[in-house]
């Protein structure tokens, strides 16, 4: 669909038809679409903007996987079709892994995964068919598998557009959670220990950008910084972006 780019919601539509295209292509599961209205409904709301307790759990999260031993981006079919480019340059920033994990996991939909990534330059992508896979206890779906390198063994996961379940079970074996979803009232924010409320479209890069940054610091400041944050609090904050002003 060609829109024009004096339309009102030029970048909203031309998101849609990467989703719409990414879905015909078998990237995405059907319900995928779904849960992207669902999230662009709350971006609406939020203003379609970065807001300020947004950036703070940037800070924090971007500081959690530069100090990790073994950081983890956990990628599934939406993260991959709408910002797959910028993914990779994060983990690059932060010498994290990347691995596919599916609710609708289908070996076709797994190597089509991996072979984007692999054409867009990144061909060591964890979670495929062919990777040693574990699977997590108490997880009743096909999320619950994880890469022995990779998930299974990570200190900190960065879980973007996840569910609630998973990020909660994880937590619980030990490894910090950072999540970014648009519903500050979500299981998944709830849930997770660094929640940060704001679209994929603009968080990735933008942490990218604070990785390049933090990146000079010194663990110490970098252990402060984190030690500081409350992450019930921030999204208390975060909600209180979402209240509806008066012109």
């Amino acid at each position: 669909m060609k829109v024009p780019k004096n339309h009102p919601r030029y970048e909203s539509l031309v998101i849609r038809d990467k989703m719409v295209k990414a879905n015909e292509e078998g990237i995405l599961a059907p319900s995928a679409l779904i849960a992207h209205g669902r999230g662009e409904a709350f971006d609406y709301l939020l203003g379609e903007k970065t807001t300020l307790p947004a950036k703070r759990a940037m800070y924090i999260a971007v500081a959690s996987l530069l100090l990790a031993e073994n950081p983890v981006i956990s990628v599934n079919g939406n993260t991959t079709a709408l910002v797959i480019n910028d993914i990779i340059k994060l983990a690059k920033a932060v010498d994290a892994k990347i691995e596919i994990n599916l609710f609708y996991r289908t070996p076709e939909r797994v190597k089509k995964i991996a072979e984007l990534y692999e054409e867009h330059g990144y061909p060591n992508v964890l979670g495929t068919d062919d990777d040693e896979l574990k699977y997590l206890k108490n997880i009743e779906n096909p999320r619950a598998s994880a890469s022995k390198n990779g998930i299974y063994d990570a200190d900190v996961v960065l879980v973007p557009l996840e569910d609630g379940d998973r990020a909660e079970i994880l937590e619980k074996t030990g490894k910090k959670i950072i999540t970014i979803d648009l519903n500050p009232l979500s299981r998944t924010s709830i849930k997770s220990e660094v929640s940060i409320v704001d679209n994929i479209i603009r968080a990735i890069p933008l942490m990218t950008q604070i990785a390049e940054d933090l990146k000079e610091q010194d663990e110490e400041l970098l252990t402060e910084l984190i030690e500081s944050y409350n992450n019930k609090e921030n999204l208390k904050d975060s909600l209180e972006e979402f209240k509806i002003k008066e012109e």
